[in-house]
């Protein structure tokens, strides 16, 4: 069996209604992508909690799936009796039919963090079986090591854990860091999320790795985690809007000469993310990749 792929150049104040009128159609699915995606004049629409609503690209793909039966000429005819507009351009693509989960699998490959320290797709074998080999699917919560705060994170976990310290991953999306100290020697690790699914993506991964790492949501932590400083290493890949407003709790957590990891944080928000937490932290430069950024910091 195969799909027939037709793709239709949108402006940003008709995307949503040539998505739509294309389900109406009979499209067995549609999707609204930016026709710049990876070219420099990509346009991120991610906003932070408070921001307005980002709203979709000025310039859009609207790419939608029909039976390869499906007569293209019929389609555009109706979709322009339905929406009142003439001259899309459009492209169409015949789908075959094949192994999806093979072909969604070849996407990810693993991950150097750095020589001695590896994130692996279950499906592969470890580039380095020497390493610190982390086993991390893709899923449904944030965090597989290819976004640059996740490695950012990673790396400075890599450099700073010790087998006597207790480590609180705040933010703990997949687990990944979290499975990453324990996985490094540290004596305990807490990883806390809002996310219910996160922490149950993190229970399985942890499992997965055979590391005993615990996780909660705010809620369940056990009493007083964050009443006292009883953490050696905290870390935060989290926005830089939810690190302003935690930036007391986590302060809290944080034992006295203990180290601190904050990321999820643009080039911009650099300073103002700093300033706030060197009401407890004597901070230390920020280490850039791409265009974002790990800020670290001793408390005193």
């Amino acid at each position: 069996m195969a799909w027939l792929s037709l793709k239709i150049e949108a402006k940003d104040n008709t995307a949503d209604l040539i998505s739509d009128s294309l389900m109406d159609i009979g499209a067995l699915s549609a999707i609204i992508e930016d026709a710049n995606a990876e070219t420099p004049d990509e346009q991120p629409i991610f906003g932070e909690p408070g921001d307005p609503p980002p709203g979709i690209w000025q310039q859009n793909v609207v790419s939608a799936l029909f039976d390869e039966n499906i007569v293209v000429n019929d389609v555009m005819q109706s979709l322009g009796q339905i929406t009142g507009l003439d001259d899309l351009q459009y492209t169409t693509e015949i789908i075959e039919e094949q192994d999806w989960v093979r072909a969604t699998q070849s996407q990810f490959d693993p991950i150097r963090i750095r020589d001695d320290l590896w994130i692996v797709p279950s499906w592969h074998s470890a580039p380095n079986p020497d390493a610190l080999n982390i086993i991390l699917d893709p899923g449904l919560a944030f965090g597989t090591g290819s976004h640059p705060t996740t490695h950012l994170c990673l790396a400075w976990l890599a450099d700073h854990v010790k087998p006597e310290h207790t480590i609180l991953d705040y933010g703990c999306g997949s687990g990944i860091l979290a499975i990453a100290a324990k996985k490094l020697g540290a004596v305990e690790v807490i990883g806390v999320d809002i996310d219910e699914q996160a922490i149950l993506s993190s229970t399985y991964n942890a499992e997965q790795n055979q590391v005993d790492a615990k996780f909660y949501l705010p809620n369940q932590q056990p009493k007083a985690q964050f009443d006292e400083a009883r953490f050696d290493l905290v870390v935060a890949n989290i926005l830089s809007s939810a690190l302003s407003v935690l930036a007391p709790a986590l302060a809290n957590a944080c034992k006295l000469g203990g180290e601190i990891a904050l990321s999820g944080i643009l080039k911009e928000q650099t300073a103002q993310v700093s300033a706030i937490y060197a009401e407890w932290f004597d901070m230390h430069p920020p280490v850039y990749m791409d265009s974002w950024v790990l800020l670290t910091g001793k408390k005193r």
